[in-house]
C-alpha cells in the first residue's frame, strides 16, 4: 500500500505509527508497542528547577512558525527513524493541518521543539529536540499545557524513556491505550488556536506542590 497522509491518519486512528529503520533506509514499518508511553494531562506537574528556569525568560515560545525546521532539528543526530518519505508526509500532514510544531527561540535562533500529530482530542508526539539546556523540556511543558488549554485529552508519547519519564510519562498496556484512544479521536480539539501564554501562567497552572 501506498504511502499518503491519508494513510497515516488512518494508522494513527487505529493505534499504529510509522518508523524508519535508519534516515537512509528507504523503507517504512508500522509500530504497534504492546506497552505505550503517554503523559497523563491532568498529571503533569513543572518541577521547581523547570519553574526557576522558566521564570528567567531569554526564550520565545511559537506555534508553527518553522515545522520544517522543528522536524529536521529532531531529524539531525547519530541515528534517527527519519528518512526522506516519512519527512515529506509530514510536512504534508503539517500543510493539511494535522502536524503542527511548538518551537523554543534563544537568541533568535531555534533552540528546541516539538511536533506531533492531531487528530481529534488525540495528540500523537513524535519528536522533540534540543540545542540549549533544557530547550525541550520548556517546549514540553508550554505543550502539555496547550493541550490542556486546546481540549486534548490523550497525549501519545509511543515510547517511555527515561527523559520522558523524568518528565511525568507512563506506561499503559495496549488495550487502555486503544480504548482512551478511541474516546479521544472521536472528540474535538484545537492546537493552533490558544494563543501562546507567559511564563508564569503555564507554572501556575501546571506547578508541583509537593
Amino acid at each position: 500500500m501506498e504511502l499518503t497522509p491519508q494513510v497515516l491518519l488512518h494508522g494513527y486512528a487505529i493505534g499504529v505509527f510509522p518508523m524508519a529503520e535508519s534516515r537512509d533506509n528507504p523503507e517504512v514499518f508500522w509500530v504497534d508497542p504492546k506497552l505505550r508511553g503517554v503523559i497523563p494531562l491532568n498529571g503533569f506537574h513543572i518541577s521547581r528547577s523547570l519553574a526557576r528556569r522558566m521564570r528567567r525568560g531569554g526564550y520565545e515560545i511559537t506555534i508553527d512558525r518553522d515545522f520544517v525546521g522543528v522536524l529536521d532539528g529532531c531529524a539531525d543526530r547519530a541515528e534517527t527513524w527519519i528518512n526522506d518519505v516519512i519527512r515529506t508526509l509530514y510536512i504534508q500532514l503539517h500543510e493539511m493541518g494535522h502536524a503542527h510544531s511548538l518551537e523554543v527561540w534563544m537568541d533568535g535562533e531555534l533552540a528546541g521543539g516539538v511536533y506531533g500529530v492531531t487528530l481529534g482530542a488525540a495528540f500523537f508526539g513524535e519528536s522533540m529536540f534540543s540545542r540549549r539546556t533544557d530547550a525541550s523540556k520548556i517546549a514540553l511543558a508550554f505543550l502539555v499545557d496547550r493541550l490542556r488549554q486546546g481540549g486534548f485529552t490523550l497525549f501519545d508519547t509511543q515510547f517511555l524513556t527515561p527523559h520522558l519519564a523524568s518528565l511525568g510519562a507512563v506506561e499503559i498496556p495496549r488495550a487502555v491505550y486503544r480504548r482512551q484512544l478511541e474516546r479521544a479521536i472521536a472528540q474535538s480539539a484545537d492546537f493552533a488556536s490558544p494563543p501562546v501564554p507567559s511564563a508564569e501562567e503555564v507554572i501556575q497552572r501546571n506547578t508541583q506542590t509537593s
